[in-house]
């Protein structure tokens, strides 16, 4: 009789896989299908209002754009979180620290002539490559002195989320004393004429960098995370740190990567959003609301899924401002991150109960 029952027993639990596997790509199916339902709505509003269809697909490719930024900053918030378990209400200033640092060497460096048919000089890049490592180190920094701390008494997630929001008071009070409290701008006064692309899209040059850019350290990402020894090393953390505690992986190396490369990954979106815009000390703090929005639809902790979802951001809120006051563009993403979650509680990309 027991050997009768097996078979059957195998094919109920086979059937059963079967079943969950089905279930979890229909709503992933369904999110997507969802996504561009309320996309596709956003379109049908904008052009309602009379919005021309060569704006709605320059306010698209603006948003893959701005998309690239967000990502840059919750592709770093989705590692720390992965890593460490706690959402770092830090993060959104570290993209001022790295635009501010940047700012800083500029006028230490000698102005060159504008890199045709870009608004910036050499110098710009200069200080790309400063602001970044250096941005990386005050992430760090701050761990050691702030969250390590914390860490070893065994704080709650709920008290380090508390410190590192005293942390962003404490980075922009420092940043108001440095700089004050006006705009700032990397280049005063030039000119950025933007480029006529096919299909009546316009953009500027500067845009295109910024893209590129964002597109170039992503891959980078991708290579150390699915290439590297440190890259699996940091995978395994994420995924159980105790158990890669034993396997000998060292965890205090995975931790320095970790914010060295979160804070790199804001530095450089913060010096990018400063060159599409302009500098204020709260640039990141605007900005961290995105970024949460992006990681939490992606499925927190998943790089790849933060990537998706601060294009998807990005998108709803350059879309959005066809016929809606910019100041509500974070409002309709959110909007659109609830009700994916609706959906799938866990995210994009997303493991049920994970």
């Amino acid at each position: 009789m027991e050997r009768e029952s097996n078979p059957a027993a195998a094919a109920h639990i086979e059937r059963r896989a079967l079943y969950k596997l089905n279930l979890r790509g229909l709503r992933r199916a369904l999110g997507a299908l969802l996504i561009i339902a309320f996309i596709g709505l956003l379109i049908w509003a904008a052009r309602a209002q009379g919005t021309s269809a060569e704006l709605l697909l320059s306010l698209s490719v603006w948003g893959v754009m701005l998309g690239s930024i967000i990502a840059l900053g919750a592709i770093g918030l989705s590692l720390v979180y992965g890593v460490l378990r706690f959402a770092n209400f830090a993060h959104g200033d570290l993209m001022t620290v790295g635009a501010y640092a940047a700012f800083a060497v500029l006028p230490l460096l000698p102005q060159g002539s504008e890199l045709k048919p870009f608004s910036f000089g050499w110098e710009f890049l200069v200080g790309l490559l400063v602001a970044m490592p250096l941005t990386g180190l005050v992430a760090f920094g701050a761990d050691r002195v702030l969250y390590r701390p914390l860490r070893r008494r065994r704080s709650s997630s709920v008290i380090l989320a508390m410190a590192s929001l005293g942390a962003a008071f404490f980075v922009r009070s420092v940043i108001y004393l440095g700089w004050g409290a006006d705009f700032e701008y990397y280049y005063w006064g030039r000119t950025r004429p933007a480029l006529e692309l096919p299909l009546g899209i316009r953009v500027r040059p500067d845009q295109l960098f910024i893209l590129g850019l964002a597109l170039l350290l992503v891959f980078l990402i991708y290579l150390l995370l699915e290439k590297t020894k440190m890259g699996k090393a940091m995978r395994a953390t994420a995924d159980n740190p105790e158990l890669a505690r034993v396997t000998g992986i060292n965890t205090e190396r995975v931790i320095l990567w970790t914010w060295m490369i979160g804070g790199a990954l804001a530095g450089a979106g913060g010096v990018m959003l400063a060159l599409d815009s302009s500098l204020r000390p709260e640039m990141g703090w605007f900005f961290l609301l995105p970024m949460f929005a992006a990681v939490i639809l992606g499925s927190i902790g998943n790089p790849y899924g933060a990537l998706v979802g601060g294009l998807i951001i990005g998108v709803v809120i350059q879309v959005s401002s066809a016929f809606l006051n910019p100041a509500y563009g974070p409002g309709v993403a959110f909007l659109i991150m609830i009700i994916i979650l609706l959906v799938r509680p866990q995210g994009i990309f997303g493991r049920p109960g994970g």
